[in-house]
């Protein structure tokens, strides 16, 4: 654990507007602040420039805010809003929660506002009492931080309230990343208020400005579905209870019990040990390495010049770095083709070694070579696998159910590991190489094709930034043994992956109001689709049910193959589609058209121009 301290100041109020965000060197005030006229400051990489905004735009900022601020934190409301309905199981969103926090976008009213926000922080508190089981004279404390969005500040403000209304501490960390919240419940470090007992990161991923979220965690890691299901219950009877005495009661209680505190540097300053340690405790191990950084405007700026400078890596060009909760550049998001191909071009531009990018909060992450060749998707999963398998050899690696066959043929026969395809859903994915673990069957990573990965060695959690560790440590390590060649030597680790000719990915919407459902939920009309669609491929000679499959109806044929499945949350049957070539991948999407077709209730608009083409 890194001897860095961050500075504690104590007992701020929870309205008080002046925060340090030291992973940019900046001072940021609600009270001083930007007013949006006929412009609106944005930035672009390291540089600020004036960027037009439109009288559309306006009117919907009109909406949010009349002042901008640095960190694009939404002043709190000086007045007890009123207290609307609110269905809390409508915020769920698997093991996260998720909602609309600023108004300005059509057909999408606010349903994330302060009184629920304090609420559901209330019922987290609650619910961590219940699980930790506390001796009654220990207060607990809870780290809240936050992203880039513009609503971050309003609702830090309300989760403050919420949680020393319970008689809880509060540890404000500002601008952070979701491992680094984590993180906060596993270091040992008094000075610096740790280990937290419970932590709150305010995000919302990659989804748009006026959305947001929680995640939350203990020391044992992310919470699960039925925690989320749990809290949500508890907020919606705190909710209901909420009176202007209580409300008030809370502000005060917050006013005497935050304290804030830099734990991002000591974040970052692990990250730097870890790949110092790598490369035999060389202090500058990265020395002569040109790496680039693509934050998109999110939590993951810090990167640049917390960790890779102090390794001695050259980082100009990096872009995007600082935060900016309208995401003017591109979605921070690994899977996204325009951020790709920004992090693609820069590193070009510049003929860097190496680019990073990260999504919002910084739990997801993609890498390009200095040839312009990206590592995201079934890539990165292959370079980490082969990472790993170094490490490790013969151990499985867990993966979501839409990694390529060739993944497969390369972890297994290339590298000696084993791949165990399971379900979408980052925290399916980890919980399944902890049951592995625990009956017997060693796994030392599990990795979504989304970006997310998690390692046994990190305490298997998500961290977009440990994952860039991993590779950096190899750029160190090689470098430190003689070899040359820049990003080569990733590059060279996954030369053998099989890549597909054509990779394509529909969605094949339920109309829940079809007849065809007869009062059904779209889960049970979905379920029925892939029934006969496993049905009808098993009388098909020229297609192969997959032997063991956890999600959908998996099937090869015409030297690839095609899964249908139904979406985690929504009334969608995504189709992943992988083939040789345009016209075998035709022929898999015929099949899949012909079993389909006749439910009248399932848009397949998508598939058939597929088919056509």
């Amino acid at each position: 654990m890194a001897e860095m301290t961050g500075k504690i100041v104590q007992n701020l109020p929870s309205a008080q507007c002046c925060q340090q965000n030291r992973q940019f060197g900046s001072l940021y005030r609600r009270d001083q602040c930007a007013r949006f006229k006929n412009n609106s400051l944005l930035f672009k990489g390291r540089k600020l420039t004036w960027t037009g905004i439109s009288a559309m735009q306006l009117h919907n900022m009109s909406n949010i805010s009349k002042r901008v601020v640095y960190c694009n934190a939404l002043p709190s409301a000086t007045v007890v809003p009123s207290l609307g309905k609110v269905d809390f199981l409508k915020l769920q969103n698997g093991s996260d929660i998720r909602g609309v926090a600023v108004d300005g976008v059509a057909g999408e009213p606010i349903n994330l506002t302060e009184p629920v926000t304090q609420a559901i922080a209330a019922a987290f508190a609650a619910w961590l009492l219940d699980k930790k089981k506390a001796d009654a004279s220990k207060r607990l404390k809870i780290s809240i931080g936050h992203d880039s969005r513009i609503s971050a500040q309003k609702l830090q403000d309300a989760a403050s309230r919420g949680i020393a209304g319970a008689d809880f501490d509060v540890v404000h960390y500002g601008l952070a990343s979701t491992p680094a919240m984590f993180n906060s419940t596993l270091t040992k470090n008094e000075d610096i208020l740790c280990p937290v007992d419970g932590a709150i990161m305010i995000t919302a991923s990659h989804l748009p400005y006026n959305r947001n979220g929680f995640k939350f965690f203990t020391n044992a890691g992310g919470l699960g579905k039925a925690d989320i299901k749990d809290i949500l219950e508890r907020a919606a009877n705190i909710y209901n209870g909420f009176t202007p005495e209580s409300l008030k009661e809370a502000e005060k209680k917050a006013s005497l019990s935050i304290s804030k505190v830099d734990y991002m540097s000591v974040y970052s300053s692990d990250l730097v040990t870890a790949v110092r340690k790598a490369s035999g405790n060389i202090e500058k191990p990265l020395e002569g390495f040109h790496i680039i950084v693509d934050a998109g405007n999110g939590a993951g700026g810090f990167f640049a010049g917390k960790v890779l400078e102090p390794l001695g890596a050259v980082t100009s060009g990096s872009q995007f770095l600082e935060p900016d909760g309208l995401f003017p550049n591109h979605i921070p998001n690994p899977e996204d083709k325009a951020a790709m191909k920004a992090i693609t071009q820069a590193v070009l531009d510049n003929k860097a070694d190496l680019g990073i990018i990260f999504d919002t909060d910084v739990d997801r992450s993609a890498a390009v070579d200095s040839t312009g060749r990206e590592f995201n998707r079934n890539r990165l999963i292959a370079l980490m696998s082969a990472i790993v398998l170094e490490e490790h050899p013969g151990t499985t690696i867990v993966t979501d159910s839409v990694t390529s066959d060739g993944l497969t043929t390369f972890i297994e026969k290339k590298l000696g590991g084993k791949h165990h395809r399971f379900k979408r859903g980052y925290k399916n994915v980890i919980d399944e190489a902890i049951r592995l673990n625990s009956v017997g069957e060693e796994s030392h990573l599990a990795i979504e094709t989304s970006g997310h990965g998690a390692l046994k060695e990190n305490h298997w959690l998500d961290d977009g930034a440990y994952l860039m560790v991993k590779l950096l440590n190899k750029l160190a390590s090689a470098r430190a043994s003689g070899q040359t060649g820049g990003s080569k030597v990733l590059t060279d680790l996954v030369d053998e992956l099989q890549e597909p000719g054509v990779a394509v990915e529909l969605r094949l919407k339920i109309d829940q109001n079809h007849s065809d459902l007869k009062g059904g939920s779209f889960r049970e009309y979905g379920e029925a689709v892939l029934k006969h669609l496993e049905n009808k491929s098993e009388s098909d000679p020229k297609l192969q049910k997959a032997p063991v499959n956890y999600e959908g109806i998996r099937v090869s044929g015409y030297g690839g193959w095609f899964l249908l499945r139904l979406s985690l949350h929504d009334p969608v049957l995504p189709l992943n589609i992988e083939a040789p070539s345009n016209e075998d991948a035709v022929k898999l999407g015929l099949a899949v058209l012909s079993a389909v077709n006749e439910f009248s209730a399932l848009d397949v608009s998508a598939l058939a121009k597929f088919v056509q083409q």
